[in-house]
Order: C-alpha cells, then structure tokens, then sequence
C-alpha cells in the first residue's frame, strides 16, 4: 500500500486521491471528474489533474459534490467474519439483512472490498481507504483468495482436472482455479484454520483419502458467484463456501459476526 502520509506525496493524481479520501475506485472518481462533481479552487477539475501538496497551505480547496475533500484523514481497515444469510450490500435485500447490522455505527461508513454472497460465509475487508481496495481487488494485482467449499457429491478427478488445467466456460469467460480435497476435520465453518492453511499451500500435490465432497479452492479473480457457477456448469451443487483467506489476511479465529480493526 502507497504511503498515506500526505507530507510525503508532493504531487498526486487527483484520481488517486478522490479514491483514497472517499473509498471509492479510481475508475469512479475519474467518471465524478467527467460528470463535473469535482472542482479545485471552485472550477470544474479535469481528468489527469494533480494536485501539488506544496500549495495545501494556499488554501488549495477539492469540493466533491459541493464538499469539501479533507486533505488529513485517518484510514481504517476490519476484518469481518460474514455469517451466512446476511448480504454485504448497505441496503437489505428482501428478508436477508446486511452485515452493517452487525457493525458499529462508527465504522458503518466503511465499505466492502469485494463480496461475498448471501448463501457464503468468511472473511470480509471493510476501508475507506479506496486506493486499498483497488489493490486488493483488481485482477493485474492477483489477490488470492482462499475458499472451503463443500460439494453435494465427490467431485469427479476428470472434472476436477478440467477447472484446474483448461478452465471451465461461463458467460463472462473461462474460469480456471486450484482445487485440493480438505481432509481437515471441523465444520465449513469453522475447524482448524492453520491446518487448511498448510493444505493451501501444497496445491497439486496428493492429498490422503477423506471426505472428498470438502475442497479448498484458491482464485484470484473475483467475479460474480464465480465458484459456485463453475461447479454448477459440471452438474454439482455448492453446499457450503466459506473464505478463510483474502491476499495476505486471515480470518484465524474470528468468529462469526465478529470483527477485528487492522493495523497496517
């Protein structure tokens, strides 16, 4: 992660530092610049700006929608443990509530960095730190993601051979991840994190027989409820999918609707 110490930065993409201060994506802050939401010193800002930090005492002023964009901010990161039935949306969908219920009002204006779906479980980011959450969720950055995953019959070598070496065809493109059989003992939901930790990293070698319905499965994409379409596209059915592990964070012992503040 970028130092976020301003004093450091002389000069910043405006971009970069809409994204940082809101919790927003560079892309959306470059579409806020477009739409005419941004404006330094009272004009209209202009893709590509910078901002000279040099001039911060010049009463250098950044409006986002007619407010003022604070310069000084504190960023913050948790770490959540997502029970299952709960979206991580800010608004309830249907009958399922929203993991904001389970948090603090103080950290509510925190967002998600990626998702997990109302049927999943397990780890969850949460920041205001927007530059952190592209890091950590776009694709040329090759997060890994770590997922127990619990099948409603043993998956077939041959199709297991297939998401691993050739990937398998969906909507949105071919979808290709690692996939070890999880002969730990303990609930998807909970078990032994440290011993399913040593397994994901021994991807392709032989694991001794157990309960081959139970997989660790690690990807770094992150797309829409990608596991369970792949499994679904060769006739299974994902019975439980729990995320233990997101780039270099673990969930430990954290249980759930738990969380913990990050010190990075």
């Amino acid at each position: 992660m970028d130092n976020p110490n301003p004093k450091s930065q002389p000069e910043l993409r405006l971009n970069k530092f809409l994204a940082e201060r809101l919790g927003i994506s560079r892309r959306e802050a470059d579409e806020a610049i477009s739409a005419g939401k941004v404006t330094i010193n009272d004009k209209k800002a202009v893709l590509g700006a910078r901002i000279n930090r040099e001039n911060v005492d010049k009463n250098l002023k950044v409006c986002y929608n007619g407010k003022t964009v604070p310069f000084e901010t504190v960023f913050l990161y948790l770490a959540f443990n997502k029970p299952i039935g709960y979206v991580c949306s800010r608004r309830a969908q249907g009958s399922a509530p929203t993991i904001y219920e389970l948090i603090p009002k103080k950290y509510q204006h925190l967002k998600t960095v990626g998702r997990l779906d109302k049927d999943s479980s397990g780890l969850i980011l949460l920041t205001n730190d927007g530059d952190f959450a592209f890091k950590m969720t776009h694709p040329k950055f090759r997060k890994n993601k770590v997922y127990e995953v619990e099948l409603d019959r043993p998956l077939e070598p041959l199709h297991q051979q297939m998401i691993m070496d050739y990937g398998i065809a969906l909507d949105d493109g071919p979808s290709r991840f690692k996939i070890i059989r999880d002969t730990s003992t303990g609930d998807a939901t909970g078990g032994t994190p440290a011993a399913r930790s040593r397994q994901a990293s021994t991807v392709g070698e032989a694991v001794a027989a157990g309960p081959v319905e139970r997989y660790i499965v690690i990807l770094s994409e992150g797309r829409n409820r990608q596991i369970r379409r792949t499994f679904a596209a060769l006739g299974y059915k994902v019975v439980k999918l729990h995320r233990t592990e997101f780039g270099p964070f673990k969930l430990t012992a954290l249980k759930p609707g738990n969380y913990e503040v990050l010190d990075l």
